[in-house]
């Protein structure tokens, strides 16, 4: 029964994270655009879910130009990777990096981001998710907010936003879902410190960005309402342990490139990505504690 509810978990994960690169992709805007409506090539983006869900690669793309090469400018590099370049210029304000779109050569069509690599995230997130939550109501909430985050930090690495249409829903659908959680036997948490941790975690973070506003950005306050209401349904505890994680990783990662010189001290990063691992990981150590 364990090993099938890791599987099951892991086979969602892997599902939901099918649909994130083109939603990445079309969140993927300068701050006073909503989202994109078109592929890379001009042709509007259509489909199931007003044109939301659907293949990373553009089929308009793929149904004219298959067998045939294509110079397509997008905001990827490299070669057919769909990979978007790291932003090292721009400070991690919330807002779109002003850098030139790169040209992607590549067959078939434009792609719009790493096909593989977000349900392979997703997957993996779910299934170690599983694995320390178990069978208890608040799994539930921690498989459908899953994809979003890997979606949150998916767009965050790209253009170093975080929108507001997403992150606000997100920190009213944690509450929501761990507040039915409570409602159900065999919870592993608390439905009021899990919308204690929201506030205290969303008041640090506006602290931080108050004192620096070019160091932090609006979103990441918005980002951190979310994570707090999840952390904070196992405790305080796992809301400081969860929150310094993500400083942890953020700081890694930065002193990483400057030792390889690919970073300066005033070089901008896009912090909601280390944000949503270190609420992973508190996740997992609350998830073992309960």
């Amino acid at each position: 029964m364990y090993a099938t509810l890791i599987a099951v978990a892991a086979l969602w994960g892997a599902a939901t994270g099918l649909l994130v690169p083109r939603a990445a992709y079309r969140f993927s805007v300068e701050p006073e655009d909503a989202w994109r409506d078109a592929c890379p090539a001009g042709h509007a983006l259509t489909g199931p879910g007003r044109g939301w869900l659907g293949p990373a690669r553009c089929p308009a793309c793929a149904a004219a130009g298959a067998g045939a090469t294509v110079a397509v400018p997008t905001e990827t590099g490299g070669p057919d990777t769909g990979e978007a370049p790291e932003a090292l210029d721009a400070p991690d304000t919330g807002d779109a990096p002003d850098t030139p779109p790169a040209t992607l050569w590549h067959r078939h069509g434009p792609r719009y981001a790493p096909a593989l690599l977000a349900p392979v995230v997703s997957a993996l997130c779910c299934a170690v998710v599983a694995a320390t939550t178990g069978a208890r109501p608040e799994l539930a909430a921690w498989l459908l907010l899953a994809p979003v985050a890997v979606l949150l930090a998916a767009i965050d690495r790209r253009v170093h936003r975080l929108p507001d249409q997403l992150t606000l829903p997100a920190a009213g659908a944690a509450a929501a879902l761990l507040g039915v959680a409570a409602l159900l036997p065999e919870h592993g948490g608390s439905w009021l410190s899990a919308l204690l941790g929201g506030v205290g975690l969303g008041a640090f973070y506006l602290l931080l960005f108050l004192v620096n506003p070019n160091g932090m950005g609006f979103g990441d306050v918005k980002l951190a309402l979310s994570l707090g209401v999840v952390l904070g349904w196992y405790g305080w505890a796992v809301v400081f342990a969860g929150g310094f994680a993500g400083f942890l990783f953020g700081a890694v990662y930065g002193l990483a490139l400057m030792i390889m010189r690919r970073a300066g001290r005033r070089t901008g990063i896009p912090f909601g990505p280390f944000m949503i691992a270190g609420a992973l990981l508190g996740v997992l150590l609350g998830g073992l504690a309960a």
